[in-house]
């Protein structure tokens, strides 16, 4: 097939045009949590209908499990309930689950990977929106609502519509200290949070193909972010090195891979828009208000409103609830809390990334700051206690927690309390989405988070 990676995956899985431009498309796997399932399954209780492919369907609590170490411990009744109606739900219907009581949970965006069963030319759907990350694989991957995971189940399909597709072509790289989440933030800066409604965003070029497959998942994990309802990179060698030997890999490998080779977007494809950037020119990233696109280079001040036209109102709301006003650097100021972990940025890599940056810097956590570090997947957890990390973490002031969503979301019990500060490297800064409707949220690398942490304040990562 010609064309690009999106229209090459898109149209192998459509099984009927049921309207212009609406399309039922075959799901290869679907994804489960416990936040965006209960009503789906009671769905398909009233109708008397069964989960149409329990083997292609996997699921991990992650949003609501607590991350205190104890995973049978709930500080919230309702918490509880979803957790439990998970594992009932997947028992009922013989769905694989990552079970916490065996420590196999975790983000379901970090497991799904590390277990392989994301690969190159899958459709993915699940009640997530940052289903997206999975399209760092060459999958083409989405978030859906409660009647969609309802229609999955049932059908193991969904209506969808095609989209555009646009070409984020990024050359050179990355400079030191400047992380696949600045580069997200930047892109996001640069084209809005709604600048990519109706698109898949296909990432390319140089510095792309540099990226590591943790890194290529922090960037098309933030895609939703810009508005697009999907993001992908195109297979290549880094992809097939990551995957080999996990447990759901292909057993017939060398076909696997040629497989997917052929799935890239060829010399013929055409996009409907291209945009290029030089990532030689991105600096370190700090969200200032309270939509993703609205930040700055760590070394910059906040901007006036004035600059945001019709979105003028917008921007002075932001700024009046973050407390801050144009020409104010946001490096000094003071912070509560600082989170390390999400879908986003909760993956051994990153954990890598803030050890090294510990060994370098002197100090502990400032006594006034509560610090987070919370592992994607009980893997990753294990992987970092391996290496003597957590160790590392303790001994500098961070809590070195369970694997989980935790801070990232609000919908367990670690939360802001009132008009707290946190510096964090999850991926939303929306009003009330750490937990307190007063929370105010600085999206971030992991890196200068850690850095925050250690000075109290913003600051930049030396």
């Amino acid at each position: 097939m010609s064309g690009t990676l999106y229209e090459k995956v898109f149209e192998s899985h459509v099984i009927a045009e049921v309207a212009p431009n609406q399309y039922q498309l075959a799901v290869d796997v679907h994804l489960l949590n416990e936040v965006s399932s209960p009503q789906a399954f009671e769905a398909l209780r009233e109708r008397g209908l069964r989960v149409a492919h329990p083997d292609r369907t996997f699921a991990s609590a992650d949003h609501s499990i607590s991350t205190g170490g104890d995973v049978t411990r709930f500080d919230d009744a309702l918490c509880e309930a979803q957790v439990r109606l998970l594992g009932h739900n997947t028992a009922e219907h013989d769905i694989a689950y990552f079970d916490p009581l065996q420590g196999l949970h975790g983000i379901i965006h970090v497991v799904a990977p590390e277990q392989g069963l994301t690969q190159p030319g899958m459709v993915i759907a699940c009640g997530d929106s940052h289903t997206s990350t999975h399209g760092a694989f060459g999958a083409v991957a989405f978030g859906i609502g409660t009647s969609q995971v309802r229609d999955v189940l049932a059908t193991q399909s969904l209506i969808m519509e095609k989209l555009k597709v646009r070409r984020l072509h990024v050359t050179g790289r990355l400079r030191p200290g400047t992380y696949a989440k600045d580069l997200a933030l930047h892109l996001i800066h640069r084209l809005g949070a709604k600048g990519g409604l109706g698109h898949a965003y296909e990432y390319g070029g140089t510095a792309i193909e540099a990226l590591s497959m943790e890194e290529r998942m922090t960037l098309c994990n933030m895609a939703v972010e810009g508005g697009a309802r999907c993001g992908y990179v195109n297979p290549d060698q880094t992809t097939f090195d990551w995957l080999r030997g996990r447990p759901y890999a292909p057993p017939h490998w060398d076909g696997a891979v040629g497989r997917w080779r052929a799935l890239a977007s060829g010399p013929d494809a055409r996009w409907d828009d291209e945009v290029h950037v030089d990532a030689d020119t991105v600096k370190p990233m700090i969200t200032w208000g309270t939509s993703p696109d609205q930040s700055i280079a760590i070394d910059d001040v906040v901007p006036p409103p004035s600059q945001a036209g019709e979105a003028c109102a917008q921007w002075q709301a932001a700024q009046d609830f973050m407390g801050l006003h144009a020409g104010q650097p946001l490096r000094g100021l003071r912070i509560d809390t600082a989170f390390i972990g999400s879908c986003t940025n909760g993956r051994l890599s990153d954990l890598m990334a803030v050890a090294d940056y510990l060994r370098r810097a002197p100090g502990r956590v400032a006594p006034h700051v509560r610090a987070l570090i919370v592992p994607g997947s009980r893997a990753v957890r294990q992987a970092a206690v391996t290496q003597g990390l957590d160790e590392l973490f303790r001994e500098r002031g961070f809590e070195f927690r369970d694997a989980g969503c935790s801070l990232c979301c609000g919908m367990n019990a670690d939360r802001l309390k009132g008009r707290e500060i946190c510096a964090s490297s999850s991926n939303r800064n929306f009003r009330g989405r750490q937990g307190s409707p007063l929370g105010r949220t600085l999206l971030m690398s992991p890196v200068l988070v850690a850095a925050a942490a250690l000075a109290g304040e913003i600051t930049e990562a030396g």
